[in-house]
């Protein structure tokens, strides 16, 4: 989380709607974001979170609510006027302008005079290891070096607030990985507010102080990445944020126990849903075990038969998915110091009670994640 010498701006959305015509791309969304915290707003396309980020930055107007920005009221305050640092999926480079002419751009503006500027550029294209290529092109730099000059660009001008739209997106893996770490030294060395939108779980995970999980233009849960993957508060969050296996079936609670039929199998917990419902189980990849069938097992656990429908080497272990007696499937992970399974084994789903997360069958978890 950001410290008290923070140099960023507090964040605060409270009952935002954002309509067009009868659709509601944001429904009553309220976030509070501290100064120099790194936030970010992580769901599926068409959940929200970019509609978000653009209302912050002021390209799109809210329909309704209340949006400061350190303490004061943006609503109708052009995007230009709001002294916000944007870095956007696909650079958006002058590309007539060299590297320190783009990164200059901001202070020019601004009217910062010249013998400044230089001072100011130099300092934020070493931030980004990018002083070397100061009079190149945007055509003569690969995707990763353009990403780092946006990202100079975005701050040079000392913004209490950056705003990131995907800008990994266009990248490679290995080089996603790479700028994700330098992403988050930059937010170290800056102590400034950083939003940043994805949808890619991991580099959630990775990047954050706190994740806003977005759905249906609806905020699911707010959270720390542990706090989301431990503690989900809905089952759309807890099957959004990483591998997980979902039990249903007839379910029964009696006191603070409740059982599930699973195809004629029994899974139990000694929890019981708070709120009344219909309940399943949740279960992590890591909290789930695979023995051979009729193996030997401790009566404390659950056992659930199955057989073994893919089996793939992780290098650190390997990752199985179990095709159950229902027809569900159990994503299980394992380490290389455990038994290696094959395509069609037949297997026992082993797991303790107290492991499972007990949530609210919630029809929003069946969307297709794209």
């Amino acid at each position: 989380m950001a410290s008290s010498e923070s140099r960023g701006a507090t964040i605060d959305i409270r009952s935002v709607s954002k309509r067009y015509g009868g659709f509601t791309a944001l429904d009553d969304v309220s976030l509070h974001i501290e100064a120099g915290e790194f936030m970010t707003l992580l769901g599926p396309s068409g959940s929200g979170k970019t509609t978000t980020l653009n209302v912050i930055a002021g390209f799109t107007e809210l329909s309704s609510g209340v949006l400061e920005v350190g303490g004061r009221s943006v609503v109708g305050v052009p995007a230009h006027k709001r002294n916000i640092g944007v870095v956007f999926q696909h650079y958006a480079l002058f590309p007539h302008m060299t590297v320190g002419r783009n990164v200059a751009y901001p202070l020019a503006l601004r009217g910062v005079a010249r013998e400044h500027r230089e001072r100011r550029v130099q300092s934020a294209l070493d931030m980004v290891k990018m002083v070397d290529f100061s009079h190149r092109f945007p055509s003569e730099l690969s995707g990763g070096q353009q990403q780092r000059v946006a990202l100079a660009r975005a701050t040079v001008f000392d913004p209490p607030l950056l705003l990131m739209d995907e800008p990994l997106g266009a990248l490679d893996k290995k080089l996603r990985e790479w700028l994700q770490l330098e992403i988050k030294r930059i937010h170290r060395e800056l102590g400034t507010t950083f939003v940043y939108v994805t949808h890619d779980q991991e580099e959630a995970l990775v990047l954050s102080d706190r994740i806003a999980v977005f759905n249906q233009g609806r905020i699911e849960q707010i959270g720390t990445g542990r706090q989301l993957y431990d503690e989900p508060a809905t089952l759309f969050v807890g099957k959004f944020i990483g591998d997980s296996t979902v039990l249903r079936g007839t379910a029964r609670t009696s006191g603070d126990e409740t059982a599930i039929d699973i195809g004629g199998q029994k899974a139990v917990t000694r929890k019981r849903l708070p709120n009344g419902g219909t309940p399943v189980m949740l279960l992590r990849p890591e909290k789930l075990a695979l023995v051979r069938r009729g193996a030997r097992i401790s009566v404390d656990r659950n056992s659930l038969a199955g057989r073994v429908g893919e089996a793939i080497y992780l290098g650190s272990g390997s990752k199985y998915e179990v095709v159950l007696a229902d027809g569900s499937t159990a994503v299980v992970r394992s380490t290389l110091e455990d038994e290696a399974f094959q395509i069609g084994d037949e297997v026992d789903v082993l797991f303790a009670g107290s492991d499972a997360r007990l949530l609210a069958d919630d029809d929003k978890a069946d969307l297709t994640l794209t």
